[in-house]
């Protein structure tokens, strides 16, 4: 077999031996480089068609088939500070910017890495490639079919923003917010920045193609079970140590080994405070008692202050009511003060409690947050732990001698504090007040208090009447003034005409403005001219008094009435003539005798006499 084969190998050799054409002659082949003939050589055709072709061929089918815009997988074969090269198969080798790589601190050579090739062949001849481009690309799948697997992803933490990081995650800027960067709140951002990170996709948006990443998720899925085994063995009344680790304003949170509870700002300290961080600071380690704890909710309600002794077991036995105390202001409301006598003992000053005055005000208008004051204990409770303060009863309560300092009858001057429909509170003193009724402000009526006198204003005032016991003072203010109905009386008796101004005119009738501010009326019917038409306001009339009443301030006028005599004189005298003419005929008619013919024919030669015939 093997005898017949070697011969049959040996005669398929000699067969292509002859079919073979002898090859041409290659000049210059074994020469001397300086006996090369170049001419000789460019002129030569070494090769012919069909080998250039097949030569093309083999030389091809050693490159992968490359297409620009396409992604195809390379390996990295080399990587410096600035760039990294990359072998796809082709000709030539590509080369991509190191920054490129920068999510991948990892990166070796060997490693198999997704490119996209921009440019098969530049200027230079390069081939470029961009592993950014390829990642783009790929990335929205990536980041959705991670986001759907729950799967952790690798992060390069870009820069900072406000309110979080920019995360390179599969080539795609996502969001990571500052709350989602530990479970402990962070205060410097920058130290993240050029790092890489295992991340959580937790939020997408697909139309904007935002992506919300956070690191915090993983800690927190590692700390759950932890958190459940802490919480398991926790028991009401627990004192445990803890690190402070997030202040604000309702409270602190308290880290206590892998679980947080909160101390209420109530629950932190038994006096007033404004803000947790006038009791604590970040990071300090303090003791802590459990109050409360959810384990489905995994909720810790942590307590501070009950591990301190109650303020109020420590105030002086001796205190009872009666004694006086000196506390500081520390909240201010309408109804009152709390003053903080001793640290976590505070006493309510209730606004009545402020002032002897009888009217209502508000506690702002005595106190402010901050004042030192003195006051007397008017009720302890030591079991409730409640007290009552007062501050009038520090000071005489000047309604006991109301009687001997404003007696009745007696002028002083008063402030006006405030302005009401039915009359001004006048404050004689501190604590003394008085009302000013709107029907003792002026002798003329006055539609409104605030048309007389402001809030502010000093006014002499009389005392009219007192109540020591409801604390009422009654005060007069017009009583000090001249009564201008007096000189009224006097000067517009019933029947008397004389010229006024019309100051306003009514659905009723006119407001006229008589001597000494007084104001009279003249109502419509009595209003109209002689001409029948009606007065506007400002015009000047004379008038005539038709009734006048001092008791009840009301004086009626009629304008009417000053030219009725005359009409009716002149209505009188042509009666009179009318009647006169009458009586005339009447006699006349009653002295004239019947005619006869006789008479006639008489008559009628007196009229022609008369008539000059």
């Amino acid at each position: 077999m093997e005898e017949n084969k070697t011969v049959a190998e040996v005669a398929e050799v000699e067969a292509a031996a002859v079919v073979e054409e002898p090859k041409k002659q290659v000049s210059n082949a074994s020469v001397a480089p300086e006996d090369f003939d170049w001419e000789a050589f460019e002129s030569e055709d070494v090769y012919g068609d069909g080998d250039i072709a097949a030569i093309e061929e083999q030389y091809n089918q050693t490159l992968s088939k490359v297409v620009e815009g396409e992604v195809v997988e390379g390996v990295v074969t080399a990587i410096t500070k600035r760039e990294v090269i990359v072998n796809i198969g082709y000709k030539s080798e590509g080369v991509i910017m190191a920054p490129e790589f920068r999510y991948n601190q990892d990166l070796a050579v060997g490693d198999k890495v997704e490119v996209f090739v921009e440019n098969t062949e530049d200027r230079k001849g390069q081939l470029i490639l961009s592993h950014k481009k390829a990642r783009q690309l790929r990335s929205w799948d990536m980041v959705n079919a991670a986001y759907a697997a729950d799967e952790i992803v690798k992060g390069y933490v870009k820069t900072r923003t406000k309110g979080g990081m920019i995360v390179d995650v599969f080539g795609i800027e996502a969001f990571l917010p500052g709350s989602q960067i530990d479970i402990k709140p962070i205060r410097d951002y920058d130290q993240y920045v050029d790092t890489t990170m295992d991340f959580k996709i937790v939020k997408i948006n697909q139309e904007f193609r935002n992506v919300v990443v956070s690191h915090k998720a993983l800690i927190e899925a590692e700390l759950e079970q932890q958190k459940s085994e802490i919480i398991g063995k926790l028991e009401k009344g627990q004192v445990l140590e803890g690190t402070v680790k997030n202040i604000t304003g309702y409270g602190v949170f308290v880290d206590l080994g892998g679980v947080d509870g909160l101390i209420h700002i109530t629950d932190l300290s038994w006096g007033r405070i404004n803000h947790p961080e006038e009791v604590v600071t970040l990071d300090q380690k303090i003791n802590v008692v459990i109050l409360d704890f959810d384990e489905s909710k995994k909720r810790i309600a942590l307590g501070l202050k009950q591990l301190m002794v109650h303020p109020w077991d420590a105030l002086d036995a001796d205190l009872k009511v009666g004694d006086k105390v000196k506390g500081k202001v520390v909240l201010i409301a309408d109804y009152g003060a709390f003053v903080e006598i001793e640290p976590g003992v505070e006493g309510l000053i209730h606004v009545s409690e402020m002032s002897w005055s009888p009217k209502l005000r508000i506690a702002s208008d005595f106190l402010k947050v901050g004042d030192e004051v003195e006051a007397q204990v008017l009720t302890l409770d030591r079991e409730d732990k409640k007290m009552s303060l007062g501050l009038k009863q520090l000071v005489p309560n000047p309604w006991e001698t109301i009687r001997e300092k404003y007696a009745v009858g007696t002028k002083h001057t008063a402030t006006v504090r405030n302005i009401t429909n039915f009359g001004v509170f006048a404050e004689l003193e501190e604590g003394i007040e008085g009302l000013v009724h709107v029907s003792d402000l002026a002798w003329n009526k006055v539609k409104h208090p605030s048309d007389v006198v402001a809030a502010g204003d000093t006014i002499e005032v009389v005392i009219l009447d007192f109540d020591e016991e409801l604390h009422k003072l009654s005060l007069g203010h017009k009583q000090l003034l001249p009564n201008p109905w007096d000189e009224v009386e006097a000067k517009y008796s019933v029947g008397t005409v004389v010229e006024a101004k019309i100051v306003e005119i009514t659905e009723k009738g006119a407001v006229v403005a008589l001597e000494g501010d007084v104001d009279a009326f003249c109502f419509n019917r009595e209003l109209a001219k002689e001409d029948g038409s009606m007065p506007v306001a400002g015009e000047t009339l004379a008038f005539k008094v038709i009734e006048l009443k001092k008791s009840a301030k009301k004086a009626t006028l009629s304008h009417a009435k000053t030219y009725a005599a005359a009409v009716e004189a002149r209505a009188a005298a042509a009666s009179a003539e009318a009647d006169s003419t009458k009586r005339a005929v009447k006699k006349i008619n009653s002295s004239v005798e019947k005619t006869t013919l006789g008479d006639i024919d008489a008559l009628a030669a007196l009229k022609d006499q008369l008539e000059g015939k």
